[in-house]
């Protein structure tokens, strides 16, 4: 007989949410809401869906947008934009769609009224007081019947489904590696969190600590954390009344130069609740997010380094890390770029970096040989140059020059030519008004072309410079004996050509 496994559902254990308050309740009444703080989805994280009653229900009034183009205030949690589309405000009994909060962002998901059977997606909720508000979209517009269909007392479905699940998982994710990252860092470095971000799928979230961290001490707390990990610490949530007098009362401890840390409760909050999620052995912090029941699952990864910010009065760092789906997308990401890499080098993905090394060597030398031969050959336009000056036998020697040059940088080959023009004519003891100009081979309306001024005379530089700008709009400047500037556009032989062609006649 072959052998066979069964694997159940992961379920939250029975002793996840404790209630340490002998006189505080979770409300069963179903014409009453239940307060963020004791919601089914900070009871239960892994609970995907609950059938529950509708308590209120009305047309959401949404700030007008704003249109004189002032900035929008900065936000900790990215939360989805509202459409700008008719939206209703729902309030349920019970609810696994959780409300922004503890930097943590909103769920989405979607309800369905029993009384129809039909679908009503939730693009966000929010937390207003003490109460979960769920933000509706209405798809036909029709506000006055979705509004009869959210009746108070009638019955619904309230569920994240698996893009709203999916996104539920990564927060929770990264929510408890960050309470697991934090706590390390305090006790093993004494380096407090001062703030955090989790930033948007994919990308690596952040702590802010007070000073940059060794190589050394960022393993060392990976390491650390990785082995709790292998432990399965458990998490916890205990919750109990909360004493409004004695938490406003308390003062947050703060660093040397008086920047505090962590944050206090909203100063909005109402629900009369004080949430403390619990690592066991690790940590015990204040936090009304979602968070996973165990640690057994979130290998952590430290980026090896930190991000150093600079304030007025302040210098701290971000430490970036990453678990659970972003880890897995962080190194799938990794290797094929990696891979494309060493497909491009020809060569296996452990010698990229041997082969990058090399390409960046041979690339200077490159460089370094189309230096020495652009000073070779600007060295002998001058001389060519010299020899015209010579037989030319004027009191000034005037000239333009166009060259075609898909460059990064023209206008270095340009300075190149005056320089070895201004040196040989200084010797030869000739006057002279040069006017050296650079365009790309394809040009665009958005091309840019160069033009460099340079002679004998600081004057007559500077206005053959000021008609270029008056003429042709070139943009530029210049101090002494030469003057830059760029042309943007088409640069045609046969019309700017003839411009500064005229322009040098003048003088």
């Amino acid at each position: 007989m072959a052998a066979s496994a069964v694997l159940s559902l992961p379920v939250t254990p029975p002793d996840y949410f404790n209630v340490v308050s002998s006189t505080l309740r979770i409300p069963s009444e179903p014409q009453v809401a239940i307060p963020v703080g004791l919601l089914a989805c900070q009871r239960d994280p892994l609970l995907k869906e609950l059938k529950t009653t509708i308590i209120s229900c009305v047309r959401s009034q949404l700030p007008p947008a704003s249109t004189n183009g002032a900035k929008k205030a900065k936000k900790s949690v990215i939360t989805p934009e509202l459409p700008p589309e008719p939206l209703l405000e729902v309030v349920l009994h019970d609810t696994v769609i959780f409300p922004e909060g503890g930097g943590q962002p909103t769920d989405t998901g979607v309800i369905t009224t029993i009384s129809d059977g039909q679908d009503w997606e939730v693009v966000q909720a929010k937390r207003h007081g003490a109460y979960a508000v769920h933000y509706i979209r209405v798809p036909d517009g029709n506000i006055d019947a979705a509004i009869l269909a959210f009746s108070p007392g009638g019955s619904v479905v309230v569920f994240l489904g698996q893009k709203g699940w999916d996104n539920r998982y990564d927060h929770m994710t990264m929510h408890t590696s960050q309470h697991l990252l934090s706590a390390l860092l305090e006790t093993r470095l004494n380096l407090p969190t001062l703030s955090w971000s989790l930033t948007s799928y994919p990308s690596p979230s952040y702590v802010e600590i007070p000073r940059g961290m060794t190589r050394d001490e960022i393993m060392s707390i990976q390491d650390e954390a990785n082995r709790l990990v292998f432990e399965g610490r458990r998490v916890r949530v205990e919750v109990q009344e909360l004493d409004e007098g004695q938490e406003k009362a308390y003062e947050h401890p703060k660093l040397e130069n008086g920047r505090a840390i962590g944050k206090a409760l909203p100063n909005d909050y109402t629900g009369g609740v004080k949430r403390v999620v619990i690592i066991d052995g690790v940590d015990r912090n204040p936090c009304c997010g979602t968070h996973l029941p165990s640690i057994h699952n979130l290998q952590l990864f430290l980026l090896p380094h930190t991000e150093t910010l600079s304030r007025s009065s302040t210098t701290s760092a971000r430490l970036y890390f990453t678990a659970g789906p972003r880890l897995i997308a962080h190194l799938t990401s990794t290797h094929g770029l990696v891979t494309d890499t060493a497909s491009t080098l020809s060569c296996g993905a452990p010698s990229v970096p041997e082969r990058v090394s090399q390409v960046i060597d041979e690339r200077k030398r490159a460089e370094k040989r189309v230096v020495d031969l652009e000073s070779e050959l600007a060295k002998t336009i001058a001389s060519e140059q010299v020899r015209e000056m010579k037989l030319a036998a004027r009191s000034i020697y005037k000239k333009h020059i166009h060259r075609v040059d898909d460059a990064t940088n023209p206008l270095g080959f340009l300075n190149a030519i005056s320089v070895a023009l201004t040196e040989a004519a200084a010797a030869a003891g000739t006057s002279y008004l040069f006017v050296l100009t650079s365009s790309p081979s394809a040009q665009t309306s958005t091309s840019t072309s160069v033009i460099l001024v340079f002679g004998s005379d600081e004057k007559t530089v500077k206005e053959v410079g000021e008609h270029a700008k008056s003429k042709l709009g070139v943009k530029g400047g210049g101090k002494g004996q030469r003057w830059s500037g760029k042309f943007n556009g088409v640069w045609k032989q046969g019309r700017e050509d003839i411009v500064i062609e005229n322009i040098l006649q003048n003088f």
